[in-house]
């Protein structure tokens, strides 16, 4: 236990930001959780307004945000489209060169 005034007001401070942040990120861990179950527009559009809130307020990091939001955002648009492994161009007739004499 800090012993010093200052110190001690910073604990309780900490302590207190600890409980908030905590609620908050697992209040977000929610909206995650029942958006990618639910798949409707109205629960990915709340997750997406709780990661911003997250990031806004330093909960999670910006950049995790957007990936976030990019998994969501996918989850509305379906499935993505794959490339075929193998091309279906048919490959180009070669040409015979002629030879002048």
């Amino acid at each position: 236990m800090p012993i010093i005034k200052s110190a001690i007001k910073k604990l309780r401070k900490d302590t207190k930001r600890y409980k908030v942040n905590r609620a908050k990120k697992s209040r977000l861990a929610e909206f995650i959780k029942k958006a990618k179950k639910g798949k409707t527009v109205k629960t990915i559009r709340d997750a997406i307004s709780a990661i911003d809130k997250a990031a806004k307020t330093h909960i999670i990091h910006k950049n995790k945000a957007a990936r976030l939001k990019s998994h969501l955002a996918k989850l509305v648009a379906g499935k993505k489209e794959k490339k075929p492994a193998v091309s279906t161009k048919k490959p180009a007739a070669k040409q015979k060169k002629s030879i002048k004499t």
